[in-house]
Order: C-alpha cells, then structure tokens, then sequence
C-alpha cells in the first residue's frame, strides 16, 4: 500500500508520472512541472559563469562555475553536479536553482555539468562529458581557486546514477581523484528486477513505463545485454567491483521504482568496505524535493550537513 507525507499528498494526484514514450513532449512537461512547483529561480549570496570544456575530440562540454561570494576557505571544496533527468531531460538551466542554493549553503564552488542527452547521444556520451568536465576541474583548480583533493561528485536521479558511475570509472583510469560522492535517489539498475520497481507503476513524476524507457534510451544499442560496463549500470555491480570508491551518502525515496537498486547499492557499498550513509525517506516520491515540505527540508539539510562533513568543513 502505497502511503505517502500529509504534506506532499495533495500533489500527488498533480504530478502525474512523466510519459517518456515521446521525449520531446516529455521535456516540455517537465519544464512546465518545474517552472509551476519550484521555487521561484532566484539567487543570492552566489555568482556564477559558463565555461566550454575542451572537446577532445568530440563536441565541447557545457559547464556552469557557481562561487559563493564567502567561500569556506581557500583554497576551496568543490563539487561536480550533474542533473536528474531520465538520462533524457534536464540541463544546467534546469538545475540552476538547485546549484546555486547549493554552492553558498556548503561554502563551496559548484561546476554543474551540461551533458549530452539520450537517445540522441545513447552510452557512453553522458558520462565521457562528466569525466572530461572532472578532469578540467582538476586541471583548472589554480585559476578556481579549488582545493584538487577536495572534489566532491553529486546527482540526483539519472544525475546520481551518473555521479556512481564516474566514482567507478575515476577509479579505473586512476583518477583524477574524488573525495566523495553524494548519490540522490540514483537510476542505477537497467534489469528493474527490484519489489520496488514492481510495485511502483503509477506513481507521481517516475514510474516504472518511464525507467523502461529510460533505459531503453540511454542504453541504445546496449539495452537487454546480459553483459554491460559497470559504468553504464553501476546497479550490476557486486561488492567486490565497487572496492576502493570514495565515501558515498546514498539516499532513497520511500514510493519509488528506483527505491530498492539505491538500498542495494549503498549496502554493496558498505561489504566493499566503504563509509556509507543510507536514507529512505518516509512517505516520499521520486522528485518530491520539489514540494516545498518539512521532510524536503530535512533531506536538503542532511545532505549539506553530509557535503560539509566530507569536503572536510566545519557544520553547524
């Protein structure tokens, strides 16, 4: 029985599942989601700058630079941001809010990377764009007055699946380094085997129809494979192929198809002995930190809490 908040109820019936069957219809709904229950996309405290990372050999990578005006210290923490999206949607405009708030309430720079989306750019388009926005990161810390031991990677939704697979494939070509990762409510499975992905089929913004075509999409000619890189479904991982990763703060919604491959993956994480911190949080959907809500606050000030503890800044 699916049971969710008092305070985040009532959208419930006004956030319909996203229909992913036609993605550009899909895109302008999201928008339109967005721009009717976020919060109005105003930022303070911050500035920030767009930069193109060299292509090396292919197209260049979008990225937006967000610098608190008072910044923790310096040289300064950092985190690469990648957006949710379905590994479809989303955009640095689309997350700009979301990073800008981010940057000045953790003290730190926010690189919000802008990555090339399936089915038009399938596997492994996405996360080459985020590995070769982490190396510019690295290569640039001098000029943004970035601390290179201190880089951070965090995404929600696809974004988190995304920020997983970049923690695993930094440490396959031996770096650059990343000191943590933050995983939100992460698309991480391509199977969908979990009770949760069963269970959920209708539920508000995400549903199991839209992670079939999720999937289905990013994966291109990769999807039904017995056999994929780990890098493009870090879910497939066992613990032994996860040795070695950064710390990991893993959340998960309670009514969400991607509820259990998150559980699963912080547990893997956790027998490959790596510091974990796991939270389902009660009567949530996916996407539901768009609500303005008392458990959409708590989530946001454990996961800065989180973010300061591991980019080595005092919390409080």
């Amino acid at each position: 029985m699916t049971a969710y908040d008092p305070q985040l109820e009532p959208y419930v019936s006004q956030l319909p599942a996203v229909d992913l069957s036609d993605v550009v219809a899909a895109r302008e709904e999201m928008e339109r989601i967005r721009q009717n229950f976020g919060a109005t996309p105003t930022l303070r405290d911050v500035g920030w700058t767009d930069h193109l990372v060299g292509s090396g050999g292919g197209e260049p990578v979008p990225v937006r630079v967000y610098e608190p005006d008072r910044r923790s210290a310096e040289p300064t923490p950092a985190v690469l941001f990648l957006h949710g999206g379905g590994f479809v949607m989303g955009s640095i405009d689309s997350e700009h809010l979301a990073a800008g708030v981010l940057a000045v309430a953790i003290g730190a720079v926010i690189i919000s990377v802008d990555y090339r989306l399936a089915p038009e750019h399938p596997y492994p388009a996405a996360i080459e764009d985020a590995y070769r926005a982490l190396r510019w990161v690295h290569d640039s810390h001098l000029s943004l007055g970035i601390d290179p031991e201190r880089v951070a990677v965090a995404g929600h939704s696809a974004g988190g699946g995304l920020a997983a697979a970049l923690a695993i494939l930094a440490r396959d070509r031996q770096g650059p380094s990343i000191c943590a990762q933050l995983l939100g409510t992460p698309e991480l499975d391509d199977r969908l085997l979990s009770h949760s992905s069963r269970e959920f089929v209708d539920t508000p913004l995400w549903s199991r129809p839209a992670a079939e075509h999720s999937w289905r999409y990013y994966l291109g000619e990769l999807h039904g494979r017995e056999i994929l890189p780990l890098t493009a479904a870090p879910g497939r991982a066992t613990a032994e192929d996860l040795a070695g990763l950064p710390p990991a703060y893993v959340s998960a919604m309670q009514n969400d198809p991607l509820r259990d491959e998150a559980v699963a993956y912080a547990l893997d994480l956790m027998n490959a002995g790596i510091i974990v911190e796991l939270h389902c949080f009660p009567g949530t959907f996916h996407g539901s930190t768009q609500v303005r809500s008392d458990v959409s606050k708590r989530q946001h000030r454990e996961q800065v809490a989180w973010l300061r503890q591991a980019l080595g800044q005092p919390i409080g």
